[in-house]
């Protein structure tokens, strides 16, 4: 098994995510009619993910037209289509961005990374390059309580790192282990949680509208 050398970004759909946390309360009564209404909802959003448009060179028109919910998927999009093509260049690539852009990035591959497997699964794939620009990276969106959690959780993986990569030898089987009894699984849930008291997404539509000029390339 290898890292991971870039971001997927269909782990954070977030529309689907919605989709999931909406449609998931049914009435017992009516399972069949919604668990059909659910199927046609989410091939019709993965159908639209699939076919948006991607900005090569982003305008405050496009900012301004995007609505709060497609958003950051446009900025990091646009922001995917400035990386080089060999992603052994991607942290000098990022790091060489301004910090508005550099922070919509980092978080989004911490998201990215933490909801589909947790902190270690963070630290393990190539993502881990930004664990010490994450913190940095909340605070400048205003997700303050994120960014406390992010630096405790950084502050444990160098601490823990040995007892952490013990078994990650490179097989799928060695990472899995990994994960048992790791000290980064209780900021996993802790990371979930934040979402009920601090809206990332919210913050993060509220800094691009506010700083606009600095995700725009004319």
């Amino acid at each position: 098994m290898t890292k991971t050398p870039k971001l997927i970004t269909v782990i954070v759909f977030t529309s689907l995510l919605k989709l999931f946390g909406c449609s998931g309360q049914s009435n017992k009564g009516d399972t069949t009619s919604k668990g059909d209404s659910l199927d046609v909802q989410l091939s019709k959003s993965i159908e639209d993910f699939k076919n948006r448009p991607i900005h090569g060179v982003l305008t405050a028109e496009i900012i301004d037209t995007t609505s709060d919910e497609n958003l950051l998927q446009t900025i990091f999009d646009n922001l995917s289509e400035k990386l080089p093509k060999d992603y052994e260049k991607e942290f000098q690539a990022v790091t060489s961005w301004n910090k508005p852009r550099q922070a919509i990035y980092i978080i989004w591959a911490l998201e990215a990374e933490v909801n589909n497997g947790g902190f270690n699964q963070f630290y393990f794939n190539s993502s881990g390059q930004f664990a010490e620009l994450a913190p940095e990276a909340l605070k400048l969106v205003g997700a303050t309580k994120f960014a406390d959690l992010a630096t405790r959780a950084n502050a444990v993986y160098q601490k823990e790192n040995a007892k952490i990569t013990e078994h990650q030898d490179g097989t799928l089987e060695g990472f899995s282990k990994s994960y048992d009894d790791n000290p980064l699984n209780k900021f996993d849930d802790e990371f979930y949680a934040l979402y009920k008291t601090e809206n990332l997404q919210q913050l993060q539509v509220d800094f691009v509208r506010k700083n606009k000029q600095f995700f725009i390339d004319k």
